[in-house]
């Protein structure tokens, strides 16, 4: 539309604001709009026209089914795979915490029979201590504790 086709009349004018009219003129029948005011009728398809569409559509949702179950294998063979990481790694972390226990029990078993052997030298020694006491008592004079009294 060029601007010639647009007339402004004005209507009020007050404190608060204008009022405007504005008259456009008539269309020319020469003048074609930009775009169609109604899409132009489609042409008439043929049976085989559809039936290949019906056919290019059912070709196109089985792919997209099959991409679908082929994504859906993959998360299962993904998840199949993460669960036997996970049972493989409490698998690993059992044996080795058992294997952690078993050489820490042998090891405190060890200790202790260190500890009970040092304990029967000490009594055995003690014992022999004690046979000799009375054998150095006899030894000795009785002169010997007589002076002493």
């Amino acid at each position: 539309m060029a601007s010639s086709d647009i007339q402004v009349k004005e209507l009020e004018k007050r404190a608060s604001g204008q009022a405007f009219e504005l008259i456009l003129s008539p269309r020319s029948k020469e003048s074609v709009p930009d775009f169609p005011l109604f899409p132009q009728k489609k042409k008439d398809l043929s049976l085989e026209e559809i039936q290949k569409k019906l056919e290019a559509a059912e070709e196109r949702r089985k792919s997209h089914e099959a991409e679908v179950l082929k994504q859906l294998a993959e998360k299962r063979e993904h998840e199949k795979e993460v669960l036997q990481k996970a049972i493989e790694e409490n698998n690993n972390f059992s044996k080795m915490a058992e294997e952690k226990l078993t050489h820490k029990m042998e090891a405190n078993k060890e200790n202790w029979e260190v500890q009970m052997a040092a304990k029967l030298e000490r009594l055995r020694e003690k014992d022999k201590h004690v046979e000799e006491l009375p054998k150095n008592k006899e030894s000795k004079d009785p002169a010997d504790e007589t002076e002493a009294d």
